[in-house]
């Protein structure tokens, strides 16, 4: 890569250019892999990660490695991906051969990003770190991998492909449990009639597909006009969620972060659902002095916490959402909340 251009689908740009909006434009509709995979708030995570030449950046949520290559596009700076994921290895390659010197692959979980980093010989990140929570869309269109309804495949849903598998889980754990799982995992409010309608149909026979799941819910409670999503989607949201532990993740790897992140480096969190966008903020808020006020009727609804010397700056002081533009032609985005914090110098996390 040359020190002052890069090259995005045959167009050479000026790096000095790269913090105009409208480069940032060109960079995040024209820095698309071959698998046509358009990362989410493109635009949106290119100004708050601030990516620089020189810097090194944790993309801890590769995927179809979107994201990946737009870090990488725009800047002459250094990218390490992780994902847990087996599936990635064709796009892996992908961004290898294009950006053989600036990035390197780790293949595990985020709720070790720490370990996997100090494991490479890494124990500091000067540039940022972001994660897209969730499911990936790669992991989504494939039937076989269980994710959707929208089509029947196997009741899979493990990201990393080991472990128990949602059929297990329907067909092995009992009502309370499955009721508890729905209602908390999923937010449905009507959990208690899909675990018992689960529990009587797997009497007869096992239910090992996606379709025949979906099918169940939507009979057992019908479909809500007044909602733009299917019945069935609260249930699958709480069984991926449960099946790969991800909420206990998340927190692992925002800790994590928090111990990574050099002074002036950055913290991207892309969540979808309210249960990822409750744990970031109130990390983000606390970290950075802000803990909600007990006191209900105070004027002021946060408070400075001074026992704890905060360790970031918040960027975003609300989470920032998907333009009109982008919704348009990203119906992924329509979901995806993204926050943003500094590192600030603080000793006190240098360990």
């Amino acid at each position: 890569m040359e020190p002052n251009y890069i090259w995005i689908k045959e167009e050479k740009i000026n790096l000095k250019l790269i913090k105009d909006k409208q480069v940032i434009k060109i960079i995040s509709h024209k820095s698309i892999l071959k698998n046509n995979h358009t990362p989410v708030l493109a635009e949106t995570v290119l100004e708050n990660l601030n990516i620089r030449d020189g810097l090194t950046y944790v993309d801890g949520t590769f995927g179809a490695g979107g994201h990946t290559n737009m870090i990488l596009s725009a800047a002459n700076c250094n990218v390490i991906s992780i994902d847990r994921d087996p599936s990635v290895k064709t796009f892996k390659k992908e961004i290898q051969d294009r950006f053989p010197d600036n990035f390197k692959f780790i293949a595990g979980n985020i709720g070790r990003l720490k370990f996997l980093l100090k494991s490479n010989g890494i124990s500091s990140i000067d540039g940022g770190i972001l994660f897209d929570l969730g499911v990936s869309s790669m992991q989504i269109d494939n039937p076989d991998r269980g994710f959707s309804f929208k089509n029947d495949g196997p009741l899979d849903m493990r990201m990393d492909q080991i472990g128990k598998s949602a059929e297990e889980l329907i067909n092995k754990t009992d009502e309370k449990t499955l009721n508890d799982i729905i209602y908390t995992l999923g937010e449905e409010k009507k959990a208690r009639r899909i675990a018992r309608a689960i529990v009587n149909h797997r009497k007869n026979k096992p239910i090992t597909s996606t379709l025949e799941l979906s099918n169940l819910i939507r009979n057992t409670i019908g479909n809500n006009p007044k909602l733009k999503i299917d019945p069935a989607t609260k249930t699958f949201q709480a069984l991926r969620i449960k099946v790969n532990n991800e909420l206990d993740e998340i927190e692992k790897a925002l800790r994590d972060a928090e111990k990574l992140l050099a002074p002036g480096a950055r913290l991207v969190v892309i969540s979808f659902h309210s249960l990822e966008d409750k744990i970031v903020k109130k990390f983000l808020r606390s970290k950075s002095g802000l803990n909600p006020n007990p006191h209900r009727h105070s004027a002021s609804i946060y408070s400075k916490d001074v026992k704890n010397k905060p360790s970031f700056k918040l960027i975003t002081k609300k989470v920032l959402l998907a333009s009109d533009e982008e919704l348009n032609s990203n119906i992924r985005a329509r979901s995806a909340k993204l926050r943003c914090a500094e590192k600030l110098n603080n000793m006190d996390y240098a360990a």
